[in-house]
């Protein structure tokens, strides 16, 4: 694979490249011309990628295997042959990388040399622009003049590779009826039956596709195309440390700063793809930098991002002054706020100026990569990443900012990923810039000043009325997050003082290491009713597994120490057989209060054995209530002994079968 890693050799090469390389090809054929057209195109691109050669060198080491399996794919002679390939990563995960770096090689010869011959590169941003098109208007949009060779291209349509990049981001709908599908190449048509005729082969028949798109994208495109071949990019803990190695180039500290993240969910979550790595590494690197053995002190991921924007606007060039940095700030957060309310991801030119961001500024915030430019809007530019738009929003809510609208807000249709309609990670940034430690690193460095008496104020009133009023809440798992990075242990107290029943969801050990934390804190707590799911599966790696049986030993061990805890309720539940015994314990314990136990929709693989005799045990329980739970006559006969427990007052049996009488009351 050394003509792989050639590519990213070849980049270093890139400015010398660019000043010689000429878009005028008169001497080539047809196909040499082609990919000399699509090599200047990509590298043009190339050029304006801001990102340290980190992530050069990450990728050259990393994305080999990706790239083995693309050379071979459209191989008929290959055991993973087909002519539709899908290219599934989350945002940043490296999809963009990957199809450049293919389309380089292909120019190169170094693959598909005898299987293809054209290529058609298209973005969801240019699809979006289109209300209709033609298949020859789509083959000619790269050539000069637009005159492309068209019958030579679609004389031999097996060789020809359409990639589309974020497809899942394309609002035309793929649900197109079978009449209404189009055979001539010329003639203009809705995009929408446009893409449904080339999927389904009505056009350029037998030709081969390569599509990138995210996870929760992937059910509604993967239906148009039956037989296809799904490659997705995962972000492994071994690739996690060879980046924060590349990062560091300095094993302690990158060990030092990857045990931080290593031992908090949140951090584990968000560093999931290499710009979240970069963004995280940038943000402890003054820490690290500075040597010794003592904790690094990031908690939060509000922690993480305040030190990020701290560390890199100190450090630009000509970022001197207090007022400077400041300045910039408010523009970056004013940016930032305009951009999210009104669903504006990629922003233009007009929509810089307009927030008072010169020349000067957005050259600052690019050397920075604060901003970049856009990868699928040419002349556009967009945060790093959306964490940091959202954080910077937040920041933006706290300051005394002029008003102002950015020119994109009068779009009429936005593209389906700029559609911003859940703010909870702005209002969960805001509470942690609450807590003054964490303000401190912004306020100090950047000298902003940001406003918090009245919104302390205001969310105490709305969580007393929360509090009061437990219906007009589904579960509290949302508000948990904005306390867990709040982490002013008094407010927490005043905020949670306010609940006596408390119900939260959990999917993710994050969910319970934040759940965990609120209820620990959850003072007058009297009724908790829960939800597990997912998080005791057999995990990869194991230390993921060990650290929810930790959160749950935990969170279990309130049933004895919380003294006015007196009613639990489990459901929609699956445990496996040590979360179980581990619940079993805490019901056992001689401190456990609780009068009322509650069990519902458990999963079939959870035993009773445990649970029943861990009932028949606690002295305080008044009141059973089985409501479809799986049941067998070992269960029947636990349940005998459960209701010779003189203690117990009711025991009531929800058997899970429509057809025989819903609920039995035994006394």
């Amino acid at each position: 694979m050394g003509e792989h890693i050639c590519i990213f050799l070849y980049l270093k090469l890139l400015p010398t490249f660019c000043i010689f390389f000429c878009p005028v090809f008169p001497n080539l054929g047809n196909r040499e011309t082609h990919k000399a057209l699509i090599k200047n195109k990509i590298l043009l691109q190339w050029e304006k990628c801001l990102f340290e050669n980190v992530h050069n060198t990450f990728y050259e080491e990393t994305i080999v295997e990706v790239l083995r399996k693309l050379d071979t794919v459209y191989d008929p002679r290959s055991t993973f042959y087909t002519k539709d390939v899908f290219l599934v990563g989350e945002k940043g995960a490296g999809k963009t990388m990957v199809m450049k770096v293919v389309l380089l090689q292909w120019t190169h010869g170094d693959i598909w040399k005898d299987v293809i011959s054209y290529i058609v590169h298209l973005t969801s941003h240019e699809i979006n622009q289109m209300s209709e098109s033609s298949l020859v208007e789509l083959i000619s949009k790269e050539w000069p003049s637009g005159q492309a060779p068209v019958a030579d291209i679609l004389s031999d349509s097996q060789k020809l590779l359409f990639i589309l990049e974020d497809m899942d981001n394309v609002d035309a709908s793929l649900n197109v009826d079978e009449s209404a599908l189009c055979s001539d190449s010329r003639k203009h048509v809705p995009v929408s039956v446009l893409l449904s005729s080339l999927f389904k082969r009505k056009m350029a028949p037998g030709s081969l596709f390569l599509i990138s798109l995210r996870p929760d994208g992937k059910a509604a495109v993967t239906a148009s195309m039956k037989k296809n071949y799904c490659i997705t990019l995962k972000f492994s803990d071994e690739k996690r440390k060879k980046y924060f190695a590349l990062f560091f180039k300095d094993s302690q500290k990158a060990a030092r700063a990857l045990k931080l993240v290593q031992e908090n969910d949140m951090f584990v979550n968000l560093c999931q793809v290499p710009v979240s790595c970069w963004i995280t590494c940038v943000a402890l690197n003054r820490q690290v930098e500075m040597g010794g053995e003592g904790k690094l002190s990031c908690q939060t991921l509000t922690d993480l991002y305040a030190h990020f924007l701290a560390n890199t606007l100190t450090s630009g060039a000509g970022m001197t002054t207090s007022q400077c940095r400041r300045t910039l700030l408010e523009r970056l957060c004013l940016l930032a706020l305009e951009g999210l309310w009104h669903d504006t991801l990629h922003f233009t030119d007009g929509d810089l100026r307009s927030v008072g961001l010169t020349k000067a500024d957005v050259s600052a915030l690019k050397a920075l990569r604060i901003l970049l430019p856009s990868s699928n809007c040419t002349d556009h530019h967009t945060f790093v990443h959306l964490k940091i738009q959202e954080f910077c929003a937040a920041m933006g809510y706290m300051m005394l900012l002029s008003e102002c609208q950015i020119p994109s807000a009068n779009k009429k249709y936005p593209e389906r990923r700029e559609r911003y309609n859940d703010f909870s990670p702005i209002t969960t940034s805001i509470f942690g810039l609450l807590n003054e430690k964490r303000r401190k690193i912004l306020e100090t460095s950047i000298g902003c000043n940001l406003l918090t008496g009245e919104l302390k104020k205001y969310f105490l009133q709305k969580m007393k009325y929360v509090g009061d009023h437990p219906k007009t809440v589904e579960h509290h798992t949302p508000l948990f997050y904005c306390l867990f990075e709040n982490q002013d242990e008094e407010f927490v107290k005043q905020i949670m003082d306010s609940f006596l029943e408390v119900t939260i969801y959990i999917q993710e050990n994050k969910d319970l290491m934040v759940s965990l934390y609120c209820l620990e804190h959850c003072r007058l707590l009297q009724k908790l009713k829960l939800s597990v799911q997912c998080i005791f599966e057999n995990k990869e790696p194991h230390i993921s597994k060990m650290r929810s049986l930790v959160y749950w030993r935990d969170l279990c061990n309130l049933l004895h120490t919380k003294e006015n805890l007196k009613e639990l309720e489990i459901c929609n539940s699956d445990f496996d057989d040590t979360s179980e015994r581990v619940l079993c314990k805490a019901l056992t314990h001689g401190s456990c209060h609780l009068q009322t136990l509650k069990l519902s929709y458990l999963s079939v693989g959870t035993r009773f054995e445990d649970v029943f005799r861990a009932i028949v045990y606690n002295p305080n329980l008044k009141f059973l209530s089985l409501n479809c739970v799986p049941h067998s006559l070992k269960m029947f006969s636990l349940l005998g002994e459960v209701l010779e427990n003189p203690v117990l007052c009711i025991c009531q049996y929800q058997i899970p079968n429509p057809s025989i009488p819903t609920i039995f009351t035994l006394c």
